[in-house]
């Protein structure tokens, strides 16, 4: 089976039984061997490069991926926060969102790490969530997928195969992978087990190190995971998380005599972390308008929460989904007038703004932003969905170029793009960036559908002509290289 028919199948499978689900989090004690990044032989990072942009590219037209400019700027510079203090960094760090209610983040080849919304539910501080994080980057730096393939290299190359298949389902579905595991030979399952268990004892080490080198709380770790652990305790339906890894005292006690020989210091907590956790609840959670509304109204109401600007802020994108638009607008401009500059803010303020169909007054905040923070996604994104809806298409198409510059990865720029191409009349650009688009989600005979179209429509253009016919040559050979991944 190929890699793209097996990982799309993984990946129905696991939405279908239980949404994506996720390698562990474990702890272990300090005096640990240190297993270093050796030379892999089974898979370079090259490979890992190719496995990892293939898997990415089938997540993408398979998972509910969360296209949400602010949640995405928050977890990517947070991540990026902690990939800075982290060692033996060989590729670049892509981190994303699903949208699952499920307690779960994994990672998998070419520095890709995904984090469902069900830890923003969960995590009480940007410390904790911070910890899962590091967590995952320390799985990546120290290539511990490759790893686990290498120590199968004794058995056949069809073995090794279907080791790759269930690792990367174990991703997406741990029951599923372990199964899949299972129908290999007995030994190499078990080696890869035991292994898999040194590898999240080396995770929590290198992990701790890295959050605390970044300036969270150490004890972030030990104390998301001994609250997972008290509240599903007696449950009979516990996390993914606590299904495939549970956790005993003894990891909890380790993780909090690690923490421990930190210096002690007051880490603060983070309002942008609340603003996030309050914006995944009112828009990414299984909770209803009314009921996220509720919430935050008794927050406020008994002066229950961490930052009183984070609960108002709840208040105003509930007010905002029950279309009370005049009472969201009145809470996100007080915000405003205490930080102009904060991106939560700026981003329900455009909302607001469009619709009422202030386009110049949103085009004027935004604009102003810009100014400031020129590469921001959030700013870029409003700015040009605003120049969009206000039949100023032509504007919006450079500020999706820089986005697409500096991130070759989003499909959200793309998704602008072909909206401003079908607004200028523009049928072969539009052909061309939904072409583009496609491929992103691994579909390439879709998108050389699409620049074929582009390819009419550009009539006597030559450049673009010539321009559309080698991305076509290109596509082909990334579906066959796609295909012919084992």
């Amino acid at each position: 089976m190929s890699l793209r028919n097996f990982v799309k199948s993984a990946c129905f499978s696991a939405l279908t039984m239980c949404s994506l689900a996720s390698v562990s989090h474990s702890f272990a004690s300090n005096n640990l061997p240190d297993l270093g990044t050796a030379a892999v032989n089974t898979f370079s990072l090259e490979k890992e490069r190719i496995y990892g942009d293939a898997y990415m590219r089938v997540i993408r037209s398979s998972a509910p991926m969360l296209n949400d400019p602010v949640l995405n700027q928050y977890l990517t510079e947070l991540g990026n926060k902690l990939v800075a203090h982290a060692t033996g960094v060989k590729t670049p760090f892509y981190f994303f969102l699903l949208q699952n209610d499920e307690i779960n983040a994994f990672a998998f080849f070419g520095g890709h790490v995904g984090v469902h919304t069900g830890l923003f539910l969960n995590a009480n501080s940007e410390s904790e969530l911070a910890s899962v994080l590091a967590h995952e980057i320390s799985h990546v730096t120290q290539r511990h997928l490759a790893r686990s393939l290498e120590v199968q290299e004794r058995y056949s190359a069809a073995t090794i195969a279907g080791m790759l298949g269930a690792i990367l389902l174990t991703i997406a579905a741990p029951q599923a992978g372990m199964a899949a595991l299972a129908t290999t030979q007995a030994l190499a399952t078990q080696t890869s087990i035991n292994y898999t268990r040194l590898h999240e004892k080396e995770a929590d080490r290198i992990g701790m190190q890295i959050l605390a080198d970044a300036g969270f709380d150490p004890n972030g770790a030990a104390d998301f995971f001994s609250e997972l652990a008290v509240r599903y305790r007696f449950t009979s339906k516990p996390p993914q998380m606590l299904l495939t890894h549970p956790l005993p005292e003894s990891r909890i006690s380790e993780a909090r005599h690690r923490a421990a020989q930190y210096p002690h210091r007051y880490i603060p907590d983070n309002l942008n972390y609340h603003l996030a956790r309050s914006r995944v609840q009112v828009r990414f959670s299984s909770m209803s308008d009314a009921a996220a509304l509720y919430i935050f109204e008794d927050e406020l109401k008994r002066n229950n929460y961490v930052f009183k600007d984070a609960a108002l802020y709840g208040k105003a994108l509930a007010l905002f989904r029950l279309k009370r638009f005049e009472e969201s607008e009145q809470i996100i401009d007080e915000l405003l007038k205490k930080d102009r500059n904060n991106l939560f803010y700026v981003d329900t303020k455009s909302d607001l703004l469009a619709e009422k169909k202030d386009y110049q007054q949103a085009i004027e905040m935004l604009e102003a932003q810009r100014g400031l923070m020129p590469t921001s996604s959030v700013v870029n994104i409003n700015l040009a969905h605003i120049y969009i809806e206000a039949n100023q298409a032509e504007k919006a198409i450079p500020l999706l170029q820089d986005m697409l510059f500096l991130d070759k990865q989003s499909m959200l720029p793309y998704q602008l793009m072909t909206s401003a191409y079908r607004k200028m009349g523009n049928k072969a650009l539009e052909h061309y960036a939904n072409a583009e688009m496609m491929a992103l989600a691994a579909n390439y005979k879709g998108a050389i559908d699409q620049l074929n179209y582009a390819f009419r429509y550009s009539e006597d253009d030559k450049l673009q002509m010539a321009r559309i016919d080698a991305r076509i040559r290109q596509f082909r050979q990334a579906d066959r290289e796609l295909e012919s991944l084992k």
